[in-house]
């Protein structure tokens, strides 16, 4: 189990990654609106499990890659950190518009909202890259993969779906609200900082 310095260090990293406005987040919040809120649970279960195969693979991935080429390692570690530092500074530049697509969400079923759900958390070429480059540096790799690992995709989950039901249930008005340009542009910088930050701690670690 990770200790106690490396939760306090993952838990707030990765709700401010999930709090950030994204695919899923729009998604949630633009269902919250038209379907509602007990309508979008079945979206999130989606997304949630599509999140949790996004994390399997890489890990796997990861966990192959540190066992069998150390070195190789290494370098993936400085890639995925100038990644997160280029993302980083993207954000912090960016503007920062939502855009929603239209939806029939009068059509929608539970299984066509578990099915959107699950393919919006699995074709965002952004997860993988998240998962890939930010869960390496909080596995320890001389103790137990498997329970560290569970408890991170706890947290994930957890985290995943704290957001979406904040999206969701926030409805017209955290639309208005993130909409303004001021407080989009600083909710950028903020996170553009954190991810700047945890790419440097990642390539140095």
């Amino acid at each position: 189990m990770p200790d106690i310095t490396i939760l306090a260090v993952f838990i707030p990293t990765w709700f401010f990654i999930s709090i950030t406005p994204g695919m899923c987040m729009t998604l949630a919040m633009t269902l919250g609106m038209s379907v509602g809120l007990r309508r979008t649970l079945w979206m999130m279960l989606g997304e949630v499990f599509g999140v949790a195969t996004v994390a399997i693979l890489a890990v796997l991935g990861v966990a192959a890659l540190m066992l069998n080429y150390p070195l190789l390692f290494v370098w993936f570690k400085w890639i995925g950190g100038a990644y997160l530092v280029y993302l980083g500074i993207k954000m912090w530049l960016a503007k920062g518009d939502l855009s929603q697509d239209s939806l029939k969400h009068s059509q929608l079923t539970g299984i066509n909202l578990i099915s959107q759900g699950y393919i919006t958390a699995v074709a965002n070429p952004k997860g993988w890259a998240f998962m890939v480059s930010i869960l390496p540096p909080f596995i320890d790799v001389e103790k137990p993969i498997a329970l560290q690992f569970s408890v991170l995709l706890v947290i994930i989950m957890l985290s995943e779906f704290l957001c979406m039901l904040i999206y969701a249930s926030g409805g017209k008005g955290l639309k208005r609200l993130l909409s303004r340009g001021n407080n989009v542009i600083w909710l950028n910088r903020i996170a553009g900082s954190l991810l700047a930050f945890v790419g440097i701690w990642l390539a140095l670690s």
